[in-house]
């Protein structure tokens, strides 16, 4: 595989505003084997919650994390901490009917009330804040979800105009939100806790995860590694895709109140940090080609041409069949396996979601928020045929190099200088080197499909 030429001068300001702004706690790597009730894969947010509230109810567990904790998506994250997903809740009506709707919107509330609880003692630069979904043009689904919004009990309004730089419809007003930093958060909580770093887990068998280092045996598995890396069980190659989306932080813009996202899916995300406006935008599923960094930018150059940006960074989500993460039982024929995936841009109710969720199922206790989120529901929807299509399309394509998750042809992203997986998400790096999964490892120079 060739290798492919990176400007270094692209990457003076790459890398976002939580990665350098707090200290995380350090962990040594596994270096035999070891047994344990419960393995939870993968040290993101979902993945240390879930070792947060097993080692508060007193569960043996370990948790392993190929990198360093925090170091994926975690720290990629504009870190929202809202029940507010869009204009998500009419739909959820629809597809799931409204006691389900409301089980959804209970176990974010949940999610959103815990951390509040947690960041009670925890120096993470927690800010309440509404949260509002705008629209440009149309109000018509504004007043759908304002309805099923009153029918579900839930208090919300609707904002004529709000302190946006740009005219609007309007937009729908969630109370009392929230926003933090994500990597003080997980400084405040992962100390003490039983935790391998730069443990890669390789494969999976019954009760067992082989590492480089050793087996890790256990009862229980939680896969929490943001795309499921299992391909025999549960189907998520085909149930998920993923999608990239870009931020850039620019110094000393206005403050505004609230968090923002465009009803759109091809809209923007505002909030603040500190003195910081964080604009978020110009996504595409991963493979494919967007407005990336150059969208913001002439978003910011119109509207705040007195600012100067100071970062940029990029993150990637997995994307579900029904906008509803998959969180429980990896599949119904895997016992003791669970997964928490799919948080639609919506990772940090999600992760405490799933954290909620899978301690429970653990402990053999019945979550009042299971059954929305079964990764077993029907795949019957629409994008499933969709993500068919984009596989079948790639696997067909004579070209390298290819992925080695599954054999699709990879594209070359210009604007991030990686090789990318249109069909499930994987990314390398110039020189093959794995940075996104489900890959779970490098390419090999010279090869096309390794």
């Amino acid at each position: 595989m060739a290798e492919k030429q990176i400007n270094r001068e692209d990457f003076r300001t790459a890398g976002s505003i939580w990665s350098d702004c707090a200290d995380r706690p350090a962990f040594q790597g596994l270096k035999t084997d070891l047994k344990t009730d419960v393995l939870v894969i993968g040290g993101g947010m979902a993945g240390l919650l879930c070792a947060y509230m097993l080692d508060r109810a007193g569960v043996d567990y370990v948790l392993v994390e190929a990198d360093t904790i925090g170091s994926g998506i975690t720290e990629n994250t504009t870190a929202k901490i809202t029940s507010q997903h869009g204009l998500i809740y009419h739909k959820l009506v629809k597809e799931f009917g409204m006691e389900k709707a409301a089980m959804y919107l209970h176990a974010n509330e949940d999610a959103l009330s815990r951390y509040k609880d947690l960041c009670r003692g925890i120096d993470c630069d927690l800010e309440e804040r509404d949260a509002f979904v705008y629209s440009l043009k149309d109000t018509r689904e504004m007043e759908d979800e304002l309805d099923t919004l009153g029918k579900l009990h839930f208090p919300s309004e609707f904002v004529k105009h709000p302190p946006l730089p740009f005219p609007v419809a309007g937009a729908v007003r969630f109370a009392d939100q929230a926003q933090f930093n994500p990597i003080k958060f997980i400084r405040g909580i992962a100390g003490g806790l039983n935790i391998y770093e730069h443990t890669r887990v390789r494969e999976l068998a019954e009760g067992k995860a082989m590492t480089d280092a050793g087996t890790v045996t256990a009862d229980h598995m939680i896969v929490a590694t943001h795309f499921p890396f299992i391909n025999k069980h549960g189907s998520y190659f085909l149930k998920m895709y993923q999608h990239r989306s870009y931020v850039i932080a620019l110094e000393h813009g206005p403050d505004l109140k609230g968090m923002y996202v465009d009803a759109a899916p091809a809209g923007l995300s505002l909030r603040n940090y500190k003195d910081l406006l964080l604009v978020g935008g110009g996504g595409h599923r991963t493979g494919k080609t967007g407005g990336n960094w150059e969208e913001l930018r002439r978003f910011a150059s119109d509207h705040y041409p007195d600012v100067r940006e100071c970062c940029r960074w990029a993150a990637q989500d997995c994307m579900t069949l029904d906008h509803v993460p998959y969180i429980g039982r990896y599949s119904r024929r895997t016992r003791g396996l669970l997964v928490a995936a799919g948080f639609n841009k919506w990772g940090m109710t999600s992760s405490m979601v799933s954290a909620m969720v899978l301690t429970d199922m653990v402990m053999g206790k019945k979550n009042p928020y299971e059954a929305v989120f079964s990764p077993s529901r029907t795949m019957l929807r629409p994008q499933l045929a969709a993500n068919g299509l984009e596989a079948a399309k790639n696997l067909l394509t004579l070209s390298t190099p290819r992925c080695p998750h599954m054999g699709c042809a990879l594209k070359w992203n210009q604007a991030e200088h990686s090789w990318d997986c249109p069909c499930h998400g994987s990314r390398f790096d110039g020189k093959g080197h794995l940075t996104d999964n489900p890959a779970t490892g490098d390419l090999k120079s010279g090869k096309g499909h390794v």
